[in-house]
């Protein structure tokens, strides 16, 4: 909590008292058994953690970037899994209640922001990943609605949530041949393909989103046609702030579970926290959590203020912290020893859940070549 102001303080606060009551306890439970929690993400809601920078007319808390992110650090160390999958809905919300127009923004936000319903972001498809713009999904205009055909892979809360705010092609090839279309569950032609298996993150459903011929009123697009890729990278660099502090939650609570490991258990004949190797590896994780935490603060900053620089130090605190925050949580099994590996203990299921985030909201190579090309433009 250091450098934050009271009020950052009090709500960072309520945030770890959440994390700690309601969902640290079933953590293990919502992986195994692969659990959506609804009614614990509703509890989150109504402390403000539905629509947490989304404004405050339609329901939403209003609070800034460096805020969310320090929420979702201190939510994470709960459950990273079911943090994550607040975050995606997050980013939903205020990407309806920025580029939406107001009948839109009271139409969706509210019972958003509430968590009465729940969003999914449907930007990859199962053969455009990192090259989104490449993307095939499309909307043909007939009227005063669009027709939608195509589908999306790996959808976080894909079948369980209500709400889809869907990329499409609209025009011609490449980024700006692409809108943004917002469509509820139950619309004819909408379909879900089988529950993924995943490594991690079982606390979410993550299946394809399928269009066929799936019919869509022209009010249900965000913006302008064309306007679509702009939006979804928008709200990527926010997810990217978002993610990375669910990953620095995760690492928060890696850490002290070796610091508590190391002083409990003995060998040869005293306890492993008297071993000094042992000692500088928990201070090199230590010094690497506070390293990515300033990272991504300084890229939340740059976000809410609207900074030039505020892309590109989003793409590197996503990337650093990511990938920092992953080594420190295997470190951390590492130093349970066999312990750690059971899934009796927490600390493994922190290393699965954050393994993804060195993938998803772009890939850390996309992270990369995102830098590399703002640094050689000079």
């Amino acid at each position: 909590s250091a450098g934050l102001t009271e009020e950052q303080k009090e709500f960072q606060k309520v945030a770890f008292d959440f994390a700690a009551k309601e969902m640290a306890p079933h953590m293990a439970e919502w992986d195994e058994k692969e659990i959506f929690p609804v009614e614990t993400m509703r509890k989150a809601a109504r402390l403000g953690f539905g629509g947490i920078y989304v404004k405050p007319d339609v329901g939403g808390s209003g609070l800034s970037r460096l805020d969310t992110s320090i929420i979702f650090e201190a939510l994470s160390t709960g459950c990273t899994s079911t943090t994550a999958y607040m975050s995606i809905h997050n980013m939903c919300v205020w990407m309806i209640d920025t580029f939406g127009n107001e009948e839109q923004r009271h139409r969706f936000c509210p019972s958003l922001c509430s968590m009465e319903k729940f969003a999914s972001y449907c930007l990859t498809e199962p053969g455009s990943g990192s090259d989104a713009a490449s993307l095939l999904t499309s909307a043909q205009r007939k009227g005063d609605t669009y027709v939608l055909n195509g589908s999306k892979a790996f959808i976080s809360g894909g079948g369980d949530t209500d709400v889809y705010v869907v990329m499409c092609r609209t025009g011609g090839p490449g980024p700006k041949g692409i809108s943004c279309l917002v469509l509820e569950k139950g619309t004819p032609g909408l379909s879900f393909g089988k529950k993924e298996k995943k490594v991690g993150w079982n606390s979410q459903p993550t299946r394809a989103v399928i269009f066929e011929d799936c019919v869509v009123p022209v009010g249900s697009r965000l913006g302008a046609e064309g306007q679509g890729f702009s939006i979804a990278m928008k709200g990527l660099n926010g997810g990217r702030i978002n993610i990375a502090s669910c990953s620095l939650g995760a690492a928060h609570a890696s850490v002290l579970l070796a610091q508590e490991h190391l002083t409990v258990r003995k060998q040869f004949g005293e306890p492993l926290a008297n071993n000094q190797y042992l000692q500088f590896k928990l201070a090199e994780m230590a010094t690497r959590l506070v390293a990515a935490r300033l990272m991504v603060r300084n890229a939340a900053r740059a976000l809410q203020e609207g900074r030039e620089d505020a892309a590109v130090l989003c793409s590197m605190a996503k990337l650093f912290a990511t990938d920092e925050c992953f080594a420190i949580c295997n470190q951390a099994l590492q130093m349970h020893g066999g312990y750690g590996y059971l899934k009796d203990y927490a600390v493994q299921q922190f290393m699965r859940d954050i393994r993804v985030h060195q993938i998803l909201e772009g890939t850390n190579e996309v992270m990369r070549m995102i830098v590399a090309r703002n640094l050689l433009q000079g």
